[in-house]
């Protein structure tokens, strides 16, 4: 198995979204690359700490590769939108790709790249090394599924899309 994180604003419904890919076998939410130690959701939420919301994603790469799961990445995020995706506002809500293989880097920039060239803003996501990364609270696991018509910035069709996509 390989692992990569990717914060794409709440990462609720970004969750759910790689949930829905075939060959993510597990996804956790949490916090990446901040300043304090266990920081809790109530501390992050003040974006003081330095953390973005961020989902872990464990996938088998015999299924699905990171270049893939990078493309499905930019279809969730507005990459040129700075601490803010949708409704939701604030550093804590910052996109970025952090990754714990260096080797991933010249897979996620070219992909970074790539999708650049279909925009004329410059983006603003973060493309960065895990520092750190901190679970969060039960409740936020798989939120969208415990809460079905909870609270996302993203479309419900774009579950869907990711769905298909990796059939």
């Amino acid at each position: 198995m390989k692992e990569i994180y990717f914060a794409g604003g709440c990462f609720w419904g970004t969750e759910h979204y790689f949930k829905q890919i075939k060959g993510v076998v597990k996804t956790e939410v949490g916090f990446a690359n901040g300043t304090t130690d266990n920081p809790t959701y109530k501390e992050v939420y003040t974006d003081t700490t330095g953390y973005a919301e961020t989902v872990h994603v464990t996938y088998n790469p015999e299924m699905i590769d990171l270049a893939f799961l990078v493309r499905m990445f930019f279809k969730a995020i507005d990459p040129t939108s700075l601490n803010q995706q949708g409704h939701d506002v604030g550093t804590r809500y910052r996109t970025g790709i952090y990754y714990v293989d260096e080797a991933d880097l010249s897979i996620i920039e070219s992909i970074y790249a790539e999708e650049q060239k279909q925009y004329a803003e410059t983006f603003v996501v973060e493309k960065l090394p895990l520092e750190n990364f901190y679970t969060a609270e039960e409740y936020h696991q798989d939120y969208l599924d415990k809460n079905p018509t909870g609270y996302c910035h993203l479309p419900q069709a774009l579950f869907e899309y990711a769905r298909k996509m990796s059939e």
